[in-house]
């Protein structure tokens, strides 16, 4: 099949689906396509060992770490947040201001007592938190579910329609990773043939290689990890040699570093990437929570790595959906969904009628013909 038609089929699927590119549910949106409901009582087992019951859908929830947080807005449930961290990490959450602080002093660690006071029907808790902590809270009266580790995309997309279910927010949780896997799909379809640029993510000294969720992200967006290829496994220092003797082209690093994030020294002054300013500097809270808005920086760092691919990828979905609403209603539209978009809170409804999806589908025939 031609590659051209396969990324037209591949834009069809994103418009079909509802959703732009890092496009996130809208809070309090209505969810007219994939709407699913949740089903109660519903168990599941948690890294605890610990079989969780949820018996009714809850209408308080209490988000121990910010990567909760995070989900719980991304799938439209942020209205049942009554408790979660409200600091630097959650301060790109809209309202996160109103809810009960439940960090200690040291802006870290839970502070028990706060969310016990809150008496929320539904308590969740990233892998992150101790289980002692879990413990505490069970002893309370309180029901806790503690997730495993999130090391992949296709872990985050499990951990957000496992949220969705535990919390009642079936059809939003299935929304925002439908829309995550697209973006994904997409992506991977436009980077699939280009050359792969030399990648080096630097925070504050340390590098990612092999096993690291920063690792699996470059190398979806179509770069390769020089830290991997120099053996480095796990986050670590990398040395000015290897700096040096891969000279990456592309240097990556996220906000969470204060200024001057690359040292200014060699051979860092003297690297591809430095000398040809091409630096890409990621939203921490996106990049280091293993939540939806991961896609976010994915999409960030794929734009940057192959600019015309990424860009004829998305020329290619703004003709398309020009020509749909020419199909629809007999004339052509001057504006067209700006698909290169990386805000994860804004976006157009999620519905699209039975006669534009017959029109869709006998598009892709006429394509699929020529």
């Amino acid at each position: 099949m031609h590659k051209n038609f396969v990324r037209l089929v591949a834009v069809f699927v994103v418009v079909l689906a509802g959703v732009g590119p890092a496009m996130a549910v809208t809070p309090g949106q209505t969810h007219a396509m994939t709407q699913e409901s949740c089903s109660f009582p519903f168990t599941a087992t948690d890294a605890t060992g610990t079989d969780v019951t949820v018996d009714a859908e809850v209408e308080s929830v209490v988000a121990l770490q910010p990567s909760a947080a995070q989900t719980m807005w991304e799938i439209g449930a942020e209205e049942k947040v009554t408790g979660m961290p409200v600091n630097d990490y959650t301060s790109d959450l809209a309202g996160a201001e109103s809810r009960e602080n439940i960090v200690a002093e040291d802006q870290f660690t839970v502070n028990v007592e706060k969310v016990v006071a809150l008496d929320p029907d539904f308590v969740l808790a990233p892998n992150i938190v101790p289980d002692d902590t879990v413990s505490k809270l069970r002893d309370a009266g309180l029901t806790v579910y503690k997730f495993e580790s999130a090391a992949s995309i296709e872990a985050v997309y499990e951990k957000t329609l496992l949220t969705g279910k535990l919390v009642g927010a079936c059809g939003g949780a299935q929304e925002r990773v439908d829309a995550m896997k697209a973006q994904v799909d997409t992506i991977e379809q436009a980077t699939e043939d280009e050359d792969k640029p030399r990648v080096l993510y630097l925070t504050g000294g340390f590098t990612a290689g092999n096993g690291t969720f920063i690792h699996s992200l470059i190398e979806r967006a179509g770069g390769q990890n020089v830290a991997a290829e120099a053996g480095i496994s796990g986050y670590a220092q990398i040395s000015d040699e290897v700096v040096a003797e891969y000279d990456p082209e592309f240097i990556v690093v996220d906000t969470g570093v204060p200024e001057p994030r690359i040292p200014e020294k060699e051979p860092y002054t003297n690297t591809t990437a430095v000398k040809e300013g091409n630096v890409v500097v990621l939203e921490a809270n996106e990049l280091n929570q293993p939540a939806p808005r991961i896609v976010n920086p994915l999409t960030q760092m794929a734009k940057a790595f192959h600019p015309e691919a990424y860009a004829a990828a998305n020329i290619t979905e703004t003709e398309t959906t020009a020509q749909q609403t020419e199909m629809t209603d007999g004339t052509t539209s001057g504006t067209t969904t700006d698909a290169t978009a990386t805000t994860s809170t804004d976006g157009p409804g999620f519905g699209i009628t039975a006669a534009l999806l017959a029109l869709v589908c006998a598009a892709l025939v006429a394509l699929r013909r020529t």
